[in-house]
């Protein structure tokens, strides 16, 4: 039986004492993780990238070759080589899926702590406590454009502008007193004024105008959908309050 020809490639990478190319690093890896033989040839100066650039009439580097055709930078190797290639516009629900999973975690890993069991009633409200902290922090990096964002269907804060600012403060410190447990004659209605008004915002957005928009929940430059992950967030601000004022 004959040995299967070995892949080869060749890769152009911008690797400079002061910048080292992070797609470069991924055009290799991925190359690897093919299997081909790579030869690799790190340009370790702008001069040597320039001119790198200039004699092969590329504008960009890192560039790859197979078999000695061009393929190009990082996502058109993707491509090339068969791999799905994120779309930046593209909408996902992947981060509050995230969010939850590690609010939800981590609530069951505080109840472990303190009760000896995963399974409490703490635990559950930990987890909306720590959802709501969380969605606050991401909020939080950029009021500004979480707050445009925001304007686009809150209710209150089309009337009340300042309030879209208001709002990622008012989550953030809601959910650190619910954590605690601790004047919840403040930290209740707060969350059950914002909850409230959020999710009488999303219901008319969503299912009354059937408007297609972007959700503010986690963050000004989020792809999430606006509709069900928003409402529930809503949702479990509201439940919280409600179930924190019964207590």
């Amino acid at each position: 039986m004959k040995d299967t020809p070995a892949k080869t490639a060749t890769l152009y990478r911008m690797a400079t004492p002061d910048h080292t190319c992070p797609y470069g690093l991924k055009s290799l890896d991925l190359l690897r993780r093919e299997g081909f033989d790579v030869e690799d040839h790190p340009l370790e100066s702008r001069e040597a990238t320039d001119a790198f650039m200039a004699e092969r009439g590329v504008n960009t580097t890192p560039q790859t070759y197979i078999d000695g055709a061009r393929i190009g930078g990082y996502e058109a190797l993707q491509r090339h080589l068969g791999h799905a290639v994120k779309d930046p516009d593209a909408t996902s629900y992947r981060p509050v899926v995230a969010i939850f999973a590690v609010a939800l975690a981590m609530a069951l890993a505080t109840s472990w702590a303190a009760y000896g069991t995963l399974f409490t009633v703490r635990a559950l409200e930990w987890f909306i406590a720590i959802s709501m902290c969380i969605l606050g922090i991401q909020k939080l990096q950029d009021v500004e454009g979480f707050s445009t964002m925001f304007l686009n269907y809150d209710l209150l804060a089309q009337r009340v502008v300042r309030y879209g600012y208001v709002y990622p403060f008012a989550e953030a410190f809601a959910g650190v007193l619910m954590i605690a447990g601790a004047l919840v004659w403040i930290a209740a209605p707060v969350a059950l004024f914002i909850g409230t008004i959020g999710a009488v915002s999303v219901i008319k957005a969503v299912y009354v105008d059937r408007r297609e928009l972007k959700c503010a929940c986690v963050g000004g430059s989020s792809n999430v959908p606006l509709g069900f992950i928003s409402l529930t967030e809503n949702l479990m601000m509201v439940a919280m309050a409600v179930w924190m004022l019964a207590k």
